[in-house]
């Protein structure tokens, strides 16, 4: 059940007739008469014994937001009393957008010198290091553990699926306008390093001084003009 009857047109009960000293505090907390504008409505209780003023606010930065004055009564024959005076947003008011964490904020690129990205323990591409997947590391997750040796974490099977979907799918990967233009694939290259670990069999780096991939993580079937073995 509602605690407050919504009255934008209703009369104000003749036991609760308040008007003024709601204004009154409204216009003593905002501190300056012209940021509250004209009265708009009273919300009551179903006792009448609770009352909500609204007035117009023409602050800053509040477009269509509302002074709203709460006042209350002990009985019919006690004066009111004023209880608080808020900022709400009306039904066309400007409303600041939904807050977003900034972890989510975070772009490439966003990150600059002396920048620092506080780490998330909760971070779902990171397990523990003796959760490493076999061959990412030189000692087993046995070894780890018990020596305590190794990363603290390590890439977990989503961060490394979302790595490789973001490296084949960008410019390193073979629907690249370079890669499908190149003689041969980076497979087939000289100057092709493959990575180690489990994505060794995907991706490599380019050491190719001459190549626009040089020092970049290309896909195997990435590719480029400067193969070795380019001929004419």
């Amino acid at each position: 059940m509602a605690l407050f009857k919504k009255s934008p047109e209703a009369k104000t009960p003749p036991a609760f007739d308040a008007l003024e000293l709601a204004r009154a505090a409204a216009l003593a907390d905002a501190g300056n008469a012209s940021l509250v504008g004209e009265y708009i409505s009273v919300d009551f209780d179903e006792e009448e014994r609770i009352a909500s003023y609204m007035f117009e606010a023409f602050l800053q930065g509040y477009m269509g937001w509302r002074w709203v004055v709460t006042v209350a009564k002990i009985d019919g024959d006690s004066d009111a009393t004023v209880c608080d005076v808020v900022l709400l947003p009306g039904p066309d008011a400007l409303l600041a957008p939904e807050w977003i964490p900034y972890i989510d904020r975070i772009q490439p690129g966003d990150i600059g010198v002396g920048d620092i990205l506080p780490s998330n323990p909760d971070d779902a591409r990171l397990v523990p290091g003796f959760a490493a997947l076999p061959g990412d590391e030189d000692l087993d997750a046995t070894q780890l553990w018990e020596l305590g040796l190794g990363r603290p974490r390590v890439m977990s099977i989503e961060g490394r699926d979302q790595a490789s979907k973001r490296w084949y799918t960008g410019d390193r990967g073979p629907d690249s306008a370079i890669a499908k233009m190149a003689p041969k694939p980076c497979v087939s290259c000289g100057f092709f390093v493959p990575i180690s670990g489990s994505l060794r069999g995907s991706f490599g780096v380019c050491a190719n001084a001459i190549s626009p991939e040089d020092a970049r993580v290309v896909s195997v079937d990435h590719g480029c003009g400067a193969h070795s073995e380019a001929t004419l």
